[in-house]
């Protein structure tokens, strides 16, 4: 196993203290200001607070970064706290959105890092991790997290964190490993559950010429073969396009009663990249995402509605990626889901 160590963890702290904190409150308030005021000048100054919170943070905020190999494969990780971690409690594992790399939840990492243990990894061909032909299902990328947690001796409970398609990927390891799981944050997740009917329903309702399973089939086909996207990215799509849509999730087991947690971007602005994608595959964008949402809200409250301690929370007006808009709002939540963890094993 080969680990690289940043900065002494004395100084890191300091640092955080004087630089990270104070950038970490900024983008906050820069990322609401573009939100609402949608203006030019808003959205330049949330661009360079962003850059510059970015810089800090990921050489400043973080643990400890590396690559072990699991399976004959590198695979590129970033933790903090696992040292110092208190017996039996939970631990924050972080699965990324399509295309991304365990980096996306950097900006979390100052926040949480005050008070609990957390790791983040780069899936096959992501970030720092070797391509793997090996990786066909989602449930082999289950089952290679799970390996990399064994193989870096992370043991459960685990608090599972799953952005866009990793809401998929976190209820998928939960079927697989539930007596492992303690706690699951959704962050505005893939609706798995949608089925052909809806899809239907959603395309009828809309007047539009698709629903949302055979759009992203289509941006699935398209963005494969687009060169400028990384070698990672075009595979993981390659390998989403060939299994169909969510097929090893129609049997799933019911949850099992743990705290879960649901935040969804609601009632969202039409970005200019989706009003473009919708004039060209004609999608009526507001009537469609408003069907979408609507199914993806029953969907999700129907999945968590025997679990104690849970819940769906709608946040009107945000974007798709919430914990980047608002950092410290996804930081609260991921904590009071954690404490909620912690009272109920007493």
């Amino acid at each position: 196993m080969r680990i690289k160590k940043h900065l002494p963890q004395n100084f890191k702290a300091f640092l955080r203290s004087i630089l990270v904190t104070p950038l970490y409150t900024l983008i906050t308030f820069f990322n609401r200001l573009h939100d609402n005021t949608r203006s030019y000048t808003a959205n330049k100054l949330s661009m360079r607070y962003c850059l510059l919170l970015f810089i800090f943070s990921t050489n400043m905020a973080l643990g400890q970064a590396g690559s072990v190999t699991v399976e004959g494969k590198k695979m590129g990780y970033t933790s903090y706290g696992l040292e110092t971690r208190k017996p039996n409690t939970p631990v924050l594992v972080f699965e990324a959105g399509l295309g991304s790399g365990g980096g996306s939840y950097e900006l979390l990492f100052p926040a949480l890092s005050q008070k609990t243990a957390g790791i983040a990894y780069d899936r096959n061909g992501l970030g720092g991790s070797e391509p793997d032909t090996t990786i066909k299902s989602d449930g082999d990328v289950a089952r290679r997290l799970h390996a990399l947690l064994k193989e870096l001796k992370v043991q459960p409970p685990y608090l599972l964190v799953g952005h866009s398609l990793g809401g998929p990927f976190i209820r998928l390891f939960t079927a697989l490993y539930p007596n492992e799981v303690a706690g699951l944050l959704f962050i505005d997740p893939t609706d798995f559950m949608l089925t052909e009917k809806e899809d239907e329903q959603i395309k009828t309702i809309s007047n539009s010429a698709m629903g949302y399973r055979k759009l992203i089939a289509t941006m699935f086909k398209r963005d494969s073969e687009d060169t400028t996207n990384s070698i990672g990215t075009r595979n993981e799509m390659k390998r989403l396009r060939k299994i169909g849509y969510f097929e090893e999730y129609t049997s799933l087991a019911p949850l099992p009663d743990i705290p879960v947690t649901v935040l969804m971007s609601y009632n969202r602005y039409i970005e200019k990249q989706e009003e473009e994608l919708g004039k060209e595959l004609k999608i009526n964008m507001m009537p469609w995402f408003a069907e979408m949402n609507r199914l993806r809200i029953d969907h999700f409250a129907d999945m968590i509605k025997n679990n104690h301690n849970s819940s769906v929370i709608l946040l009107p007006r945000y974007s798709h990626g919430i914990h980047h808009q608002d950092p410290a709002l996804a930081s609260t939540v991921i904590l009071d889901l954690y404490n909620r963890i912690l009272a109920q094993k007493k």
